[in-house]
C-alpha cells in the first residue's frame, strides 16, 4: 500500500523529532563528559544561587580549601554555605550582577590561605615546592573565576555557570620570576659595575644609560660606536683587538682600560663581556664595568711608595758601601772611581767630575779616576801645577765655579734653568762642555768649612731631583771631600816616601868585567805607601865589592827613613871593617841605641872579590840566597840565617866561592810569601821556577830575576814589596 501524503508527513516529522532528541541526548552526553573532565571547577547555579550541577573539579578545589561546611555534596546548597565566607562574598556579588542581566564576568581572582604541605590543587602541573617554589612562597592561594549567565530558550534566564581555575601555581611562578628580576635590577643598581647589553656583532642593539651617564655619550654616539668609543686612545687599538676577537671565538672578554668620562678626565674600567647563548649561537653580550680607579690609584701609590723606600734603601746602601770603598781609596783618581761608581748605580748620573782647587784657589781641574786594573796612569793630582785644558777659573760662569764661589750645591733640572742662572752664552758653552746634557748637579768639596774642590754631576736627560736624592748626593759630597783630603795627604807623604826611597836606591850597579849583576825593585802597587826593601852595591878598599839587600817592617815615610839610616850606617861601618860580622854587629848597636824594640829589619850581606869570586856572607835574619852553581841543580844556601838587627845575637860569617858560570840570587820576602802562600812552600817554588830557568837564563843576571818575579807571582796577588839582586860569573867564553 502506498502512503498518502498524510502519512509521509508525520513519518518526517518523527525522524525530525528523533534526530533532535538524539541530538540534544548528545550534547548532553557531551556537556557532562566535557565537565567531567576538565581540569578546572564547572558549576550552574539557580537564580537563587543554589548550586544545582558541580563537576568533580570543583569539589576538589573546594575540598583543597576553598571550601566551607560541606564540599563532598554541595548540590542543592547555596553558594555561600559551601564556601568560606571571604570565598563567597567575593563570588555572590558577582554572580547576582549576571543573574541581573549585567555582563559576564571573567578574570575573577579570589585568594585564600595557602594548601597545605604537599598538597596538590586540582589543575596544577607539579608540586608547589617544584623547582620554581613561588606558589608556596606567596602564601596564599589564588583562584580565577568565570560568572556566565545561562539562558533558556527565548532569552530566560536559567541561572549562572560559575567556572573556577585554580592558579596558584601559575602565580607563584610569575611572583618569584618577578622577585628575580627585581632583584637582579636591584642588585645591578646597588653594585659598583656599570651593565649594558650588545648585540651578537658587538653593536648597540639597545641603549645603555649607565654606561652614558659615566662616558658622557650621546645616545645618537653610543648607538654609532658603542662602548669601546668611549675607551681612551692609547688603550682602544689593543681593547678593539681583544673584544673582536672574543666575539669571533665567543669567549669571555675580561679587559682592563682607561675610560674618557663626561668630566673630561679618565678612569680605569675592568670591563667583563659574558657571551649569551640560544642553541649553541651566540644572540647577546652581556657586558659589566667596575670603575677600579681607586684601587688602581692605591697600588700605583704602593707601587711608588715600594719604589721610593727601595730606592732610599738602596741609595743607604750605596753611601755606606761609598763609606767603605772611599775608606780604601788612597789617591784621588781612586776617589773619583769610588764617586763614578756609586752615583752612576746610586742616582743613575751619567757622566761624574771630580774638580780640585788649586793651591791659590783661582783654578778648578778635572782628576780623571784611577784604573781599576791598577796598569793606567792617574791624572795628576798636583794641585800647584799648571792647569790643564780642561780647567776652568773660579771667575768662569760655570756649574764647577758656581759651586765653588758660593760654597753651596748648584742644581740645574733643564737646560732652561741652566740659562737662567749662567746666562745664554756660558749656558750653550756648558753644553758644549758635556755634548748631550740636560741637566746638572755641582757640590763644593768642604774641608774644614772652606772648598777643596767640586763634585759635578751630569744627566743626558732633564732631571728633577727628590729631596731625598739631594740629600743623598751632599752626604755623598761629604764622604767625597773627606776622602779626597786624605788622599791629598796621602798622595804628598808618598810622594816624599818615594822621593826618600829612590834617593837611597843606587842608580847604576857598579861595572866590573869578573861578575855581571841586575836589580829589580817592585812595589806592591803604585798606590800603596812606599816600603822599606832596598838593595846596594858599593865598593870597598882592595877592589871588593858590598852587596846587600834589606827589608824594613812598614810602609811609608818612617819604613823608608830607618831604611835610610840603616843604609848609611852599614856604609860607614863597612868602609871601616868590611867583614860581614863586624858590620852587623854594628848595626845590632846601631838599631839598639835609636829603633823601638818593636821594629823589624833583615839584612843579607855579602862581601865579594870580582876576581877570584870567593867571598864572605851573613844574614841578620833575611831569606837564604838563591844558588844556581853551573851544571848542578839550583838550591837555597844553607848558612844560618840569624836573627833580625836588633835582637842580641853572636854574629858570624860563612866564606863562599862563586866559580865561573855560578849564579846567586838574593831577595826578599815579598817574592816568596803572600797571603795564600807560606814561606816555606815559597821557598820551594822558588828553587823550582830556577830549575825551569830558560836556556843561558842564568848567565843573563836581568833575564833570570824576570823570569823569577814571572814565575813566582803568576796566579798571586802581589801583597808586598819584591826585591831581586842576581850576580853571576861569567864562565870562559860568555
Amino acid at each position: 500500500m502506498v502512503p498518502d501524503a498524510r502519512d509521509t508527513a508525520r513519518l518526517g516529522t518523527s525522524r525530525a523529532g528523533r534526530a533532535q532528541a538524539d541530538t540534544a541526548q548528545a550534547d548532553t552526553a557531551l556537556f557532562g563528559a566535557l565537565v567531567t573532565a576538565v581540569p578546572f571547577g564547572v558549576a550552574f547555579l539557580d537564580g537563587r544561587l543554589r548550586l544545582r550541577r558541580a563537576n568533580e573539579a570543583l569539589r576538589a578545589l573546594l575540598r583543597a580549601g576553598g571550601a566551607g561546611q560541606d564540599a563532598e555534596n554541595p548540590v542543592g546548597r547555596r553558594l555561600g554555605e559551601v564556601l568560606d565566607g571571604e570565598f563567597a562574598e567575593v563570588l555572590e556579588p558577582a554572580l547576582r550582577g549576571v543573574l541581573d542581566g549585567g555582563p559576564p564576568v571573567t578574570g575573577l581572582e579570589v585568594r585564600g590561605p595557602a594548601p597545605a604541605p604537599g598538597e596538590q590543587p586540582a589543575g596544577a602541573p607539579g608540586p608547589l615546592d617544584g623547582p620554581l617554589d613561588g606558589a608556596d612562597a606567596c602564601g596564599e592561594r589564588v583562584w580565577v573565576c568565570a560568572c556566565l549567565p545561562v539562558r533558556g530558550p527565548g532569552g530566560a534566564m536559567l541561572g549562572a555557570a560559575l567556572i573556577v581555575q585554580d592558579e596558584t601555581v601559575r602565580h607563584g611562578v610569575e611572583d618569584a620570576i618577578t622577585r628575580r628580576t627585581e632583584r637582579y635590577r636591584s642588585l645591578v643598581e646597588a653594585t659598583t659595575p656599570v651593565v649594558w647589553t650588545t648585540a651578537a656583532d658587538g653593536t648597540a642593539a639597545e641603549d645603555a644609560p649607565h654606561w652614558r651617564a659615566v662616558t658622557g655619550q650621546t645616545p645618537e654616539d653610543y648607538a654609532e660606536g658603542g662602548w669601546t668609543a668611549a675607551v681612551h686612545p692609547e688603550d682602544y687599538d689593543r681593547v678593539a683587538a681583544e673584544w673582536r676577537d672574543c666575539m669571533r671565538d665567543g669567549r669571555l672578554l675580561e679587559v682592563d682600560c682607561r675610560v674618557l668620562t663626561a668630566s673630561g678626565g679618565r678612569r680605569h674600567f675592568e670591563v667583563r663581556a659574558v657571551p649569551i647563548r640560544r642553541d649553541g649561537a651566540v644572540i647577546e653580550w652581556v657586558c659589566a664595568g667596575t670603575d677600579v680607579t681607586g684601587r688602581r690609584d692605591a697600588e700605583e701609590m704602593r707601587g711608588r711608595l715600594t719604589g721610593q723606600l727601595s730606592a732610599a734603601a738602596l741609595r743607604t746602601a750605596r753611601l755606606q758601601q761609598a763609606t767603605s770603598m772611599l775608606a780604601e781609596a788612597l789617591t784621588v783618581g781612586e776617589v773619583v772611581r769610588v764617586i763614578v761608581e756609586v752615583g752612576q748605580s746610586a742616582v743613575g748620573v751619567d757622566r761624574c767630575t771630580v774638580a780640585l782647587l788649586d793651591e791659590g784657589r783661582t783654578r778648578l781641574t778635572p782628576i780623571a779616576p784611577a784604573d781599576p786594573s791598577g796598569t793606567g796612569a792617574d791624572a795628576g793630582t798636583e794641585t800647584g801645577s799648571d792647569a790643564g785644558p780642561d780647567a776652568v777659573a773660579v771667575a768662569d760662569p760655570t756649574v764647577l765655579s758656581a759651586a765653588a764661589r758660593e760654597g753651596r750645591p748648584f742644581v740645574a733640572e733643564n737646560p732652561g734653568e741652566l740659562r737662567r742662572q749662567l746666562g745664554e752664552a756660558a749656558a750653550a758653552d756648558e753644553m758644549l762642555r758635556g755634548p748631550g746634557e740636560q741637566a746638572w748637579v755641582a757640590l763644593p768639596l768642604l774641608a774644614a768649612g772652606a772648598p777643596i774642590g767640586v763634585l759635578r754631576f751630569a744627566f743626558t736627560r732633564t732631571r728633577f731631583l727628590t729631596e731625598d736624592e739631594q740629600v743623598f748626593l751632599e752626604a755623598l759630597a761629604g764622604q767625597c771631600a773627606l776622602a779626597v783630603e786624605r788622599a791629598l795627604l796621602f798622595e804628598r807623604e808618598h810622594r816624599t816616601a818615594e822621593q826618600l826611597q829612590r834617593s837611597l836606591l843606587p842608580g847604576d850597579l857598579p861595572s866590573s868585567p869578573e861578575l855581571r849583576m841586575a836589580a829589580r825593585y817592585d812595589p806592591v802597587t803604585r798606590h800603596v805607601q812606599v816600603g822599606g826593601d832596598w838593595y846596594d852595591v858599593f865598593k870597598l878598599p882592595g877592589g871588593r865589592l858590598a852587596v846587600v839587600l834589606g827589608d824594613v817592617m812598614g810602609k811609608g815615610v818612617l819604613a823608608a827613613a830607618i831604611m835610610g839610616r840603616v843604609r848609611n850606617a852599614l856604609r860607614a861601618l863597612a868602609l871601616t871593617d868590611p867583614r860581614p860580622a863586624a858590620v852587623l854587629s854594628g848595626l845590632d848597636r846601631l838599631f839598639s841605641a835609636t829603633e823601638d824594640a818593636e821594629q823589624f829589619t833583615t839584612v843579607a850581606y855579602l862581601v865579594i872579590d870580582p876576581a877570584t869570586g870567593q867571598g864572605l856572607y851573613t844574614s841578620a835574619g833575611h831569606p837564604p840566597p838563591l844558588l844556581l852553581p853551573a851544571g848542578r841543580p839550583p838550591g837555597l844556601s844553607d848558612v844560618e840565617a840569624g836573627t833580625p838587627l836588633g835582637w842580641p845575637s853572636h854574629r858570624q860569617q860563612a866564606s863562599f866561592s862563586l866559580s865561573p858560570g855560578d849564579t846567586v840570587v838574593l831577595y826578599s820576602d815579598g817574592l816568596v810569601e803572600n797571603r795564600r802562600r807560606g814561606v816555606d812552600t815559597g821557598l820551594g817554588d822558588l828553587v823550582a821556577a830556577a830549575a825551569e830557568a830558560p836556556p843561558g837564563a842564568a848567565a843573563d843576571p836581568g833575564r833570570l830575576v824576570d823570569h823569577l818575579v814571572a814565575r813566582l807571582l803568576a796566579g798571586y796577588e802581589q801583597s808586598d814589596d819584591v826585591t831581586l839582586l842576581a850576580l853571576h860569573v861569567p864562565a870562559t867564553g860568555e
